[in-house]
């Protein structure tokens, strides 16, 4: 098997409800120390949300029918940041959205979701909302895998994406992945410091 200098196999691709994390030197602010929930990987190009870039914002501040809803907003990426998304771990109570990789769903109903948390029903911490979304076009994100630019993380959890500290979520995914992930988790941010 022919595998690159990350230690992964070239022949592998990522595919929904992978994470997308970052190589260390990204040159990109976009993109600098992301992790990107993959919702959709085909042809026609892919599309996510960036898990660990959170705003300054809760939603309460932006949406004007949600009141008293001190939830943060996290900037999915640089697409159409106007729009609001959401991922959920609770179908029970939503009963609807689009499930990605197991326990994790994008979207549903926004009345529905409107309707909880205005009857103060919803456990904040099973929704993370964002603004805009990281988008590629078709053969995009390949390209930018074969310049190393990203890592594959094919095992996403709950955990990941609703219970780890955002702030160190890069680093907590590359040190789970062991070998030499692990090391580049202790990368300075600056490659001059190194």
């Amino acid at each position: 098997m022919d595998f690159d200098y990350f230690g992964i196999s070239k022949t592998q691709k990522p595919g929904r409800g992978d994470l997308l994390i970052s190589e260390p030197y990204l040159p990109d602010p976009n993109f600098e120390r992301s992790v990107i929930y993959l919702c959709e990987h085909d042809e026609n190009g892919s599309f996510g949300f960036v898990l660990n870039k959170k705003s300054i914002l809760n939603i309460d501040e932006v949406m004007e029918a949600i009141e008293d809803f001190k939830v943060p907003l996290f900037v999915g990426g640089p697409v159409e940041q106007e729009t609001l998304h959401f991922l959920h771990c609770d179908p029970d109570m939503m009963q609807s959205g689009k499930e990605i990789s197991e326990g994790i769903y994008w979207g549903g109903n926004f009345e529905k979701l409107l309707s909880l948390i205005e009857n103060k029903i919803i456990d904040p911490d099973k929704y993370r909302f964002f603004l805009g979304y990281s988008g590629w076009t078709g053969g995009q994100l390949e390209d930018e895998l074969k310049a190393k630019s990203w890592i594959v993380h094919k095992n996403t959890a709950v955990h990941h994406i609703f219970e780890e500290d955002p702030d160190l979520l890069w680093r907590r995914i590359l040190q789970e992945m062991g070998g030499k992930f692990k090391m580049f988790s202790n990368y300075p941010t600056d490659p001059r410091l190194n």
